[in-house]
């Protein structure tokens, strides 16, 4: 399988690259500059050099022909305030939704953010806005003739992976670690019965494997 992972240089795209990699998949990781290149290669994936803000919808679809999947896990991550996050977690990934119609590819998965996020607390506007630009995302991605999944994980840490987690359409929040993110993003590419799902993910009790069967059914 070519997987096409926008965002391929971050937290959890050059895991899950390195997963889809060593599991003798063709990983690619879409990333913005050459000097993210070195660590893409050192993990076994190959480069793909594209600028999700300032590339268009047909330099985008040029870049994801022959693909079978794309995961999107780009993301601004609170850094240039609303302008960089609607350009890349909101008009960014509806480009490559609407690149990956125009380049034929079938199986689309977006990392998402789940939406009881931060509840209950003294939020800044700049998270409003991103938990509204995320979800205006996931809606247009719904909308398309894509064999999407959307995965909304809680809380990320950098803690080792267990390989359990807990994973559904409705979860109680909790933190999960990236590892086990990039670990669900990659059984998920093989489950196609998991197409059209809108699943929540944190830490867990059940191996990845058999929590992804489970939703898959």
């Amino acid at each position: 399988m070519r997987v096409v992972i926008v965002g391929g240089h971050g937290k959890v795209g050059l895991r899950l690259g390195r997963l889809l990699a060593e599991r003798g998949d063709d990983a690619v990781g879409m990333v913005r500059t050459h000097d993210q290149v070195a660590d893409l290669k050192a993990a076994g994936v190959e480069p793909l050099l594209l600028d999700l803000v300032a590339g268009s919808v047909g330099e985008l679809a040029a870049g994801l022909e022959g693909a079978d999947a794309v995961v999107f896990s780009a993301g601004a991550g609170g850094r240039g305030g609303p302008q960089a996050t609607n350009a890349i977690d909101g008009e960014g990934a509806v480009k490559v939704v609407d690149a990956a119609e125009r380049a034929g590819v079938r199986r689309f998965l977006m990392v998402s953010v789940f939406m009881d996020a931060g509840r209950g607390r003294d939020l800044p506007e700049t998270f409003e806005n991103y938990v509204r630009v995320k979800r205006a995302s996931d809606v247009h991605l719904a909308a398309s003739a894509l064999a999407w999944t959307i995965l909304r994980p809680g809380t990320l840490t950098d803690e080792p992976g267990t390989g359990r987690i807990n994973l559904g359409p409705a979860i109680a929040y909790g933190a999960v670690s990236r590892d086990d993110v990039a670990a669900t993003l990659a059984a998920l590419l093989a489950a196609p019965g998991t197409s059209g799902r809108v699943l929540e993910l944190t830490e867990g009790e059940v191996p990845v494997a058999e929590a992804v069967a489970r939703v898959g059914r």
